[in-house]
């Protein structure tokens, strides 16, 4: 352990280089750089409001950026913060000695209720200019009011609350509805509810909050001097459910839980913080006289709202004696306290003063403050000036105080989105859990932060706790980036050997036998760990050299399985003679490759069942990879061993349809030796075509003549159509056979004789059989008694083939009677022949004077004229144009020639033009004139061009010529 420990600082330590040109800056333990770029803005910054208000301000109020301040005793002022620059002044109309006692301003910062001291309150809504009085709320002095912040909108308040100085709560609702003179009036209706009491009897109700929980659940908190009340109930169904009778209904009978305080203020006031607008309220203060009481708010806890209760003592100097807090407002993490001169800002986890913030005496004394919800902006005033408080990064410094309360869930939850705050968290709650002695706790922590690893794990092996840092190991292997292979390799190796030592020291124990199967899952899961998986792939080599050094086999085949190293599987099972289990794991996961390895030995141990695997996979196997383990095994020659590798080679020729060579000559070789049955039959099934069979045929014939299979040897010989050599081994099995054989060269007739005739030849020399020398005779048409006779010996007397003589006389008369008959038909035919051109050389046409060509239309007489027996006529130049387009291209080229050679030949004379003409081509050696015009006439008027074949030819070629179809079809328009 101490050399991977090493081994992983070296690594670190090369990884934290700083590059050149970086500032030197000092890192801390934790692995970041503190360094303060900016000064830090304070929590609460205070500035003034640019407003010199022309009377003195006795009240002020803001809500959803809405601000509304009384000045003097007859003057409202409202501003639009978002418009600043245009405030509205309002004119109470009031004419006696009445001050504005208090304002009250919803949350959507529509309506505003202003109590006076005369017991009188006005109603003033944000979308209108007219102040309106609350008749039926006259006579009580209202101190506090309850918003419904469920129901409330711009134009309606929905049902609220209303305590009053005299310990009276009511219920109210207004509309900002205005309908002239006779119209309703703002004040819907206005109904008491409750009385609160104090031991004195009743007291003024100092604040009211009214919350909505779920399911219908509704609750109110309302403060006295010295009491704190809580209402909690379902709301009430029918048609006032809306409303808060239902709820007050249920404390008719016995008073409301309720906090109380010996001392008092003479007054109290309560503040909720709410961290969104129209959101559940989340914790609450109240200022009383003996402190603040700060909680937790749950308005879904059917007995109490509050939780987590505490009270915080003033600071020092405030108190009900000569400094008393006027104000309390709230914010996530602090409450701040408005005294006379100063605003003072506690933290509510430490109960520590974070802000005293003096003002000048020449503003006048502090008179109120309130906040903003939907800004979470803060409003104090005087009499003569306004300031606003603004809230920037309150949560910044929590983690801190959570970190000093041992709160470390909540410390990191403040410190996420800084990491080195976020380390020093997990760091101390790292050492926190360790000297807690919870180690498995501390493992993780020290895993997610930037702590030397060197020292976290020394500090795990001092304490003996090898589990623990397992787990920070395992933690932080799992966080290392893919480049950290180095890293990542060595805590690998070590994971391992920590997981193998504990196995080894626990195995064998019988009392730490629950221990050993935890511990061997814990490994079993790291190593099928999907986050680890890439690690482990890339350590696997020295992983199983770990396993292979404990002697852990069980684990070691496990992890194969797990990095698929299904090889490694398949060997393991094999050198412990395990073949079943080995073949399971091959058809589990049907690698070809490791079937093609490992087949030569499990065919020797399971044949059978390595065989019904290998015709499981079926193609996904390559036949030709297992023939070396086939071959193998079946080279001791047993019936068993033959038969498997026969089994598994007809599945592939006869399923698989293989066409390979060499699959089909194995399985002919295993035809041979062990079935030889089979053989001939899956020769007769391969066809007989020597181009379609898949066999090399001349291995067939050697490995049939080898073992003997004469009649395999026929069917090859056959197929490679060597008729004379299988009819010669025929001969020496089966005469049947050689005659079968004998018959197969179908078209030529004088090897089929050649072969009959070796066939007789055979029957008569080598069998001296007479009877069967005759039936071949018959058997074959090519041979007669005279080509069979010679073969006879001399001894043979005539009367065992009389029969056959007989037969070939009677088949030659027959023969010569034919050839008459033939001849006496020629010698008819010849004479009709005669007759035929006697008649023909007599037979002429009458030419009229009145007839015309049939081409031209012309009198035929004017040139030279054909005449044709179907009494078609045709000048001689006209039927030349006729014919020529309708002759081949070479009859074309002949017609060309014998019209340049009669242009060419001499005109005869008027003497004996035909002697001349005669002597003429005889002494020049060519053709005479009238060879030239006997050959043009038989080219040219052999038969009618309208009549005869040429027609009949042209009958596909259209009447006009594609080349000219244009210049025709313009000729037309």
């Amino acid at each position: 352990m101490a050399s991977i420990l090493d081994e992983y600082e070296d690594s670190l330590s090369r990884s934290a280089v700083l590059q050149p040109g970086c500032p030197s800056v000092g890192i801390p333990h934790s692995g970041y750089v503190n360094a303060q770029l900016e000064k830090e803005v304070p929590i609460f910054t205070r500035q003034r409001i640019d407003f010199t208000p022309s009377e003195r301000i006795t009240s002020l109020v803001v809500s959803c950026n809405q601000l509304c301040m009384s000045l003097g005793k007859d003057t409202l002022l409202r501003i639009d913060l978002g418009k600043a620059n245009e405030p509205n002044h309002m004119e109470l109309g009031r004419k006696d000695d009445a001050k504005v006692h208090k304002m009250f301003l919803d949350p959507t910062g529509s309506h505003l209720l202003i109590a006076l001291s005369s017991t009188e309150v006005l109603y003033v809504n944000r979308n209108g200019q007219k102040v309106r009085p609350l008749a039926r709320w006259k006579g009580q002095l209202v101190e506090s009011v309850g918003w419904n912040k469920a129901l409330g909108t711009e134009s309606s308040t929905g049902p609220i609350l209303v305590g009053t100085a005299q310990g009276q709560i009511f219920e109210a609702e207004l509309s900002a509805s205005e309908g002239g003179l006779f119209g309703p009036a703002p004040d819907l209706y206005f109904r008491p509810l409750y009385v609160l009491n104090e031991e004195g009897g009743p007291a003024p109700v100092c604040s009211l909050e009214a919350e909505r929980g779920p399911e219908g659940r509704g609750s109110v908190i309302a403060t006295t001097r010295q009491r704190l009340f809580q209402f909690i109930g379902r709301a009430a169904e029918g048609a006032e459910a809306q409303g808060f009778s239902g709820l007050f209904a249920a404390y008719t009978d016995h008073p409301p839980p309720f906090r109380e305080f010996p001392s008092s203020l003479g007054y109290s006031e309560l503040a909720f913080y709410t961290p969104k607008l129209r959101s559940a309220p989340r914790a609450f203060a109240w200022m009383m006289g003996d402190g603040v009481l700060y909680g937790s708010l749950d308005c879904g806890r059917p007995d109490s709202l509050l939780s987590e209760e505490r009270v915080w003592e003033y600071p020092e100097g405030v108190g009900p004696g000569a400094s008393p807090p006027l104000a309390i407002v709230l914010t996530q993490f602090h409450f701040l306290l408005l005294l006379a001169d100063r605003v003072e800002a506690v933290c509510t986890l430490t109960g520590q003063v974070v802000l005293r913030d003096h003002f000048l005496e020449k503003f006048g004394p502090l008179k109120h403050m309130v906040k903003d919800s939907s800004t979470g902006h803060l409003w104090a005033h005087t009499e003569r000036a306004v300031f606003r408080y603004q809230v920037q990064r309150e949560a910044r410094d929590v983690w801190r105080t959570y970190l000093d309360m041992n709160r470390f869930d909540l410390a990191k939850e403040y410190c996420r989105e800084r990491p080195d705050c976020l380390d020093t968290v997990l760091a101390r709650e790292a050492d926190f859990c360790f000297r807690q002695h919870r180690y498995l706790e501390s493992a993780r922590c020290y895993a997610l932060t930037q702590s030397y690893f060197e020292e976290i794990a020394l500090k795990f092996l001092e304490a003996h706790q090898e589990e623990a840092l397992a787990e920070f190991l395992q933690r932080k292997l799992a966080s290392l980036k893919p480049a950290e292979r180095t890293q990542a390799t060595l805590l690998t190796a070590w994971l391992t050997e920590l997981y193998l030592s504990r196995l080894g020291a626990l195995q064998g124990d019988p009392e730490a036998l629950n221990l050993y199967r935890e511990t061997r899952e814990r490994f079993r899961a790291f190593l099928s760990s999907p986050r680890h998986k890439e690690w482990l792939f890339a350590s696997r080599a020295s992983i199983h050299e770990l396993l292979a050094s404990h002697g852990d086999t069980e684990h070691m085949v496990y992890f194969a399985v797990i990095m698929q190293d299904y090889e490694r599987v398949v060997a393991y099972h094999c050198q412990h003679e395990a073949y079943e289990e080995a073949l399971a794991v091959l058809a589990r996961h049907r690698d070809p490759q490791l079937f093609y390895k490992f087949s030569p030995i499990l065919i020797r141990h399971i044949p059978r069942q390595l065989v019904d695997a290998w015709i499981e996979l079926g193609s996904r196997l390559d036949a030709r990879q297992l023939i070396p383990a086939l071959v193998n095994y079946s080279q001791g020659g047993e019936a068993q061993q033959v038969s498997q590798a026969i089994r598994y080679m007809e599945f592939c020729v006869n399923v698989l349809g293989e066409t390979e060579q060499a699959i089909h000559n194995y399985l002919l070789s295993l035809y041979a030796r062990g079935q030889p049955a089979s053989l001939l039959a899956y020769l007769k099934q391969a066809g007989a075509s020597p181009h379609r069979v898949h066999y090399d045929l001349k291995y067939a014939l050697r490995l049939c003549a080898e073992h003997g299979h004469h009649h395999a040897c026929v069917h090859v010989y056959k197929v490679l159509e060597l008729y004379e050599e299988a009819v010669d081994l025929a001969l020496q099995v089966d005469v049947d056979l050689a005659k079968q054989c004998a018959d197969l060269p179908e078209e030529d007739e004088e090897l089929r004789k050649k072969l009959w005739l070796k066939i007789a030849r055979h029957v008569v020399q080598e069998e001296e059989d007479v009877q069967t020398a005759m039936a071949c005779l018959a058997s074959c048409p090519l041979l007669k008694i005279e080509d069979v006779l010679p073969f006879f010996p001399d001894f043979v007397t005539i009367d065992h083939f009389k029969e056959a003589i007989c037969s070939s006389l009677k088949a030659y008369n027959h023969h010569i009677q034919e050839l008459q008959r033939e001849m006496e038909e020629a010698t008819a035919s010849a004479q009709r022949i005669r007759r035929d051109l006697q008649e023909l050389r007599g037979r002429y046409g009458t030419v009229e004077p009145q007839d015309k060509c049939a081409t031209c239309d012309f009198p035929l007489l004017n040139r030279p004229f054909y005449l044709f027996l179907c009494g078609h006529m045709f000048h001689a130049d006209c039927l030349l144009q006729a014919v020529r387009p309708g002759l081949p291209a070479y009859k074309q080229a002949r017609l060309e020639e014998l019209q340049r050679k009669l242009g060419a030949a001499p005109p005869p004379s008027k003497g004996s033009a035909r002697a001349k003409e005669a002597e003429g081509g005889a002494a020049t050696g060519g053709p005479s004139r009238e060879q030239l015009k006997a050959d043009l006439d038989e080219l040219v008027a052999a038969e009618c061009v309208y009549c005869g074949e040429l027609m009949i030819r042209s009958i596909d070629r259209p009447f006009i010529d594609p080349q000219r179809y244009e210049e025709e079809h313009l000729s037309w328009l």
